[in-house]
């Protein structure tokens, strides 16, 4: 009886991954490891061959392979991968059927965590407390997909906060509780105490229409006779003015409705403004935090990009 798992080595983001057979049988494993069996092994594992093939590489008689190939297919070590015609005899091609094989001892073994990767200092800063020892603490707040608010807007940017969680899920555990929230359902339910990740501009979210003038650079909303016009980013800092569709805003506050608690906004005075955010997140962290020191009150604006040509974001670049 054999079972298949997966070798998994190194350290960090990146870990090298074989799939290992394990024997339960030490019978089929000494099949395996007969010096000749070995050999062959070796041989098809750069490439898949067929026996005769085999034996001109090992300079051995072709039916001392088929002998040995035999075994090993008994073994489910090896496996037959494809069929040729060679000289009018059909010829079977051989590689291995896993990348390594051991055999498994009957007692239960241990358990042990797999550690999440090292997070970068200034990520990890930025982040804190919200993601902090491997957990999640708080809400990813989007904008309701239903006309909503002032703007009576349809979010069209919440779904970016599903990439954005595929980023910070290399540095948290799956939190027991659901932590995604409609701004609307936020405000229902009370909850603006908590620690946010505020994903959309002030035209689509809700909270981030009630906490733009305690941002350090924020959204222009002005009255008209049709409710409220966005006008862009402001910055007092620069005195410089944002209005690109393309144009972004990434900040860190302490909550003004609970000031333990912080929020992490991506927002756009667009759509595409909120992508570009994410984006500088999640791509363009080094970038994004080259000065970056752990600090509540921070905002930088970010222009997206495309690079490529196919009409979509996939770059960035930050304007202050």
């Amino acid at each position: 009886m054999m079972k298949r798992e997966n070798l998994v080595s190194g350290k960090g983001i990146q870990r090298k991954v074989k799939e290992i057979a394990i024997y339960r049988d030490p019978e089929k494993l000494k099949l395996i490891l007969n010096k000749l069996t070995w050999k062959i092994l070796l041989e098809i594992s750069d490439k898949e061959m067929y026996p005769l093939e085999i034996a001109r590489r090992l300079g051995i008689h072709e039916q001392k392979v088929y002998y040995h190939i035999r075994k090993l297919f008994e073994a489910e070590a090896i496996m037959k991968v494809r069929e040729e015609d060679k000289k009018g005899a059909t010829a079977k091609f051989y590689a291995p059927a896993s990348n390594a094989f051991g055999i498994e001892l009957p007692s239960s073994g241990r358990i042990q965590a797999v550690p999440l990767p090292p997070i970068d200092n200034r990520v990890g800063a930025f982040l804190r407390p919200i993601v902090d020892l491997g957990r999640f603490h708080g809400r990813i707040v989007v904008g309701s997909p239903t006309p909503h608010g002032p703007f009576k807007t349809s979010s069209r940017d919440g779904h970016y906060a599903s990439h954005l969680a595929f980023f910070l899920g290399q540095y948290s555990l799956v939190p027991e509780e659901f932590v995604v929230k409609l701004d609307v359902d936020v405000k229902a339910e009370k909850e603006e105490r908590n620690n946010m990740i505020l994903v959309g501009g002030p035209g689509t979210n809700l909270i981030t229409q009630e906490i733009n003038d305690s941002l350090p650079i924020r959204f222009h909303m002005a009255r008209s006779k049709h409710g409220f016009l966005l006008g862009g980013l402001v910055s007092e800092r620069t005195n410089n003015v944002y209005t690109g569709d393309n144009i972004g805003l990434i900040a860190k506050i302490a909550n003004p409705w609970n000031p333990e608690k912080r929020i992490i906004l991506f927002a756009g005075n667009k759509a595409v403004g909120t992508k570009a955010c994410v984006i500088a997140f999640t791509k363009c962290w080094k970038k994004l935090f080259q000065n970056y020191q752990e600090e509540d009150d921070f905002a930088t604006v970010i222009q997206g990009f495309d690079l490529d040509g196919d009409g979509k974001v996939d770059s960035i670049e930050v304007l202050e």
